[in-house]
């Protein structure tokens, strides 16, 4: 290929909009601002996993994660439902899959502009869309069945090797873990 056909294919991948995003906005993979403030660590057995916060896409649900990380809340709770190839669910302290924290429900912040892909941060919920409360997952893989119809509050950005290790649960039993990884400690960045 010749330099000037590189150049132009830079560009143009350079113009694409990244793979978990349509290019609806401008402000692309830091979308929400890329302060501290607008990131969450989790502490996982295998290492730190730092997310990036989209408060411009769901306020309300980043608001929730930020609090309850403040409070301690997801400390030491389990990834109560994993399911290879798709997602690992966590932020129940009951373990159980059917806890949440002492706030009410949130109402559903559902975008079309994100997609779940792999390294999508998602609210949990019940067949009610406004249920979500405490529950997320982290995508293994793409789920477009997802899409447009969950709560997307965040993206990983490092670590994803360490999601990737996260023990896996029982196909025959929807994904429920027997013994699950937990996660040591959840912490906005800089605070």
């Amino acid at each position: 290929m010749r330099r000037r056909d590189l150049a132009g294919l830079a560009a143009a991948l350079a113009a694409a909009p990244a793979p978990w995003h349509d290019g609806a906005s401008a402000q692309g993979p830091q979308a929400g601002g890329g302060g501290s403030e607008e990131r969450l660590v989790l502490d996982l057995k295998d290492g730190p996993v730092t997310i990036q916060l989209l408060p411009d896409v769901a306020p309300k649900h980043v608001e929730r994660i930020k609090t309850l990380a403040r409070r301690g809340f997801y400390d030491g709770t389990p990834f109560h439902r994993v399911i290879e190839g798709f997602m690992a669910q966590g932020g129940d302290p009951t373990g159980t899959g059917t806890g949440g924290s002492d706030l009410p429900n949130l109402p559903a912040e559902f975008t079309n502009r994100y997609r779940f892909i792999r390294g999508i941060c998602g609210m949990a919920r019940t067949s009610d869309p406004n249920s979500a409360n405490s529950q997320f997952y982290l995508m293994f893989a793409p789920a477009p069945s997802l899409d447009g119809q969950y709560t997307i509050w965040g993206r990983v950005v490092s670590g994803m090797e360490a999601v990737d290790k996260i023990k896996r649960g029982d196909p025959a039993r929807n994904g429920v873990v027997q013994n699950p990884d937990k996660i040591i400690r959840a912490r906005i960045a800089g605070a």
